[in-house]
This record gives C-alpha cells, structure tokens and sequence, in this order.
C-alpha cells in the first residue's frame, strides 16, 4: 500500500493538496490498490486545515471516479459502517497497523 506522507515538511494547506493530487495520480499510474494518507490531525485538536481539505478533496476524487472509496482513521476499525465496507473491498487492510486504532491522522483510500 503506497504511503501519501501530506504532512512531512510542514506545507501550507495549498501545498498539501498540490502533493496530494500529484500522488494518487501517480499510484493510479502505478495501480496501486490503495493508499494510506498521513494528513495529521491539527496542532489545535480540533482537526487541521490540510485534514479538512484532504477529505474534501477525495469527496470530489470519489464523484469523479478517481477513487473506489477512502475511510477517514478514525472510522478505520470492525465498530463503524466505513470501516467494514472499506476492508470488505480490499480485506488486506485488517492487517494494517491503524485498523481499529482510531488514528484521526490517517485517511485510507482505495482506488478503482
């Protein structure tokens, strides 16, 4: 699974999305399955701009059909509806090491 590291380097909100774009372009290229986006969660504990944007902009992934389908942290886990549809669709993110730890910095994308 391709790792989308949007927070190394402290980027600007703009930033993260240009890196963002850039990447699920190049894992559909590449045909990767899925990826994992480490977005973090904000310095102010209430969610951070680039979280926000992040999942804004894979609702627009989705609806174009960039995307299969993506799972927000912290509903990545056996207790939420997102969580079991998602690794319905691809089982092998059981394993991955922020099923069912409600990471709120993480956004898990599958592609189609």
């Amino acid at each position: 699974m391709r790792i989308i590291n949007l927070e190394s380097g402290l980027p600007t909100g703009d930033a993260a999305m240009s890196r963002l774009n850039n990447q699920i372009y190049l894992a559909r290229a590449t045909r990767e399955p899925a990826a994992k986006i480490i977005h973090g969660y904000g310095s102010s504990g209430k969610g951070g701009v680039i979280k926000a944007a992040t999942l804004r902009q894979l609702r627009v992934y989705q609806q174009r059909g960039v995307i299969k389908d993506f799972c927000p942290g912290e509903k990545f886990g056996p207790f939420s509806e997102e969580g079991r549809r998602i690794v319905a669709k691809f089982p092998q993110l059981r394993k991955d090491s922020d099923w069912a730890r409600s990471n709120d910095g993480v956004t898990i994308i599958i592609f189609k």
